[in-house]
């Protein structure tokens, strides 16, 4: 990666950055999240309680892309052929024809994914995996950028179907979006409405432009004692007494990519720590399992951020 390539697309990442943050008040962390995910070729899962952004934020990342967007109301008498599209017979050509589904998009809002039932879930398993649909044994690849933004209501609320961990594993990241300070609050309170705003949003950047910076990202250097460290982290998950299934090689891979997209958005050709920890718990905290017999009074989700947490911090950092 030449030094006038990376410097030119690691600006139009930050303007991209500024455009989401005039949205999205109050949640930082979540918008820079979001931007990893997608310049590391990956998908995002936002949990949260209805009203507290999470689908303003896949539009916002939409209309700041000059790409394409559907946005899919997940519910409980969906069909996977409702998301991946269906053959219909056309009596004109006498053959069947294949009618594309809201999935053929370079960017997908899955809107309350945990609303819909396992077997439409597991439609996405193979658009999300390898960026294609097979449908009556033909297999149609799905633009490109591709980016699945779901969002997911708490499982405690009724009507829900808890991701199963196949699913889960295909989600590079898995981040909160609770409800904002009380100084974000007062600013969105103050502020113009929050749907005029996103429909002022404009295209910052294009298509070609994120295919630019995905491969300008596969270009950061990460430091073989870095390799180590976020192996040591995995290796930790495997063999704690605290989860009965640990994080898997696609996290491993997953969190490599992520902190390379980390490095990139900081301006810099090569790793640090600092690109590691602070994703290891948005990372794999959705791939282990709690044992089932903790008798912490924590839930499932938080009992795994927390015992990653604790082995983040108990590894000594490469220097």
């Amino acid at each position: 990666m030449s030094a006038e390539i990376g410097a030119a697309a690691t600006h139009k990442a930050t303007q991209l950055e500024s455009a989401l943050r005039k949205v999205i008040r109050g949640k930082d962390d979540v918008v820079r999240l979001a931007l990893i995910s997608i310049l590391a070729r990956g998908h995002l899962l936002i949990e949260g309680v209805p009203g507290v952004g999470k689908t303003t934020l896949g539009h916002a990342l939409a209309r700041s892309l000059d790409c394409s967007f559907q946005r899919v109301q997940f519910t409980s008498d969906m069909l996977p052929s409702d998301v991946l599209g269906i053959s219909i017979f056309s009596a004109a050509e006498q053959k069947f024809e294949f009618k594309h589904g809201p999935i053929f998009t370079n960017i997908l809002l899955a809107d309350e994914i945990n609303r819909t039932t396992p077997k439409t879930q597991s439609a996405l398993l193979e658009a999300m995996n390898e960026g294609q649909v097979t449908v009556d044994g033909h297999t149609h690849p799905l633009p490109q950028p591709f980016l699945v933004i779901a969002t997911q209501n708490p499982v405690e609320h009724h009507g829900t179907y808890p991701l199963p961990e196949s699913q889960l594993d295909r989600f590079m990241l898995r981040v909160r979006m609770g409800y904002p300070d009380a100084a974000a609050e007062r600013e969105i309170l103050r502020s113009e409405a929050g749907a005029a705003k996103l429909g002022s949003l404009k295209p910052v950047v294009s298509g070609a432009d994120i295919l630019e910076m995905q491969q300008a990202v596969t270009q950061i250097r990460v430091d073989d004692s870095l390799v180590k460290y976020a192996l040591a982290i995995v290796a930790q998950t495997r063999d704690s007494v605290q989860f009965s299934l640990g994080v898997s090689p696609r996290g491993s891979q997953m969190l490599y990519r992520a902190a390379q997209a980390s490095a990139f958005l900081n301006g810099r050709n090569f790793c640090v720590p600092d690109d590691f920890k602070p994703l290891a718990v948005p990372i794999f905290a959705h791939r282990v399992v709690v044992n089932g017999n903790s008798s912490s009074t924590l839930k499932k989700s938080e009992q795994a951020e927390q015992a990653i947490r604790e082995i983040v911090e108990s590894l000594p950092v490469p220097v």
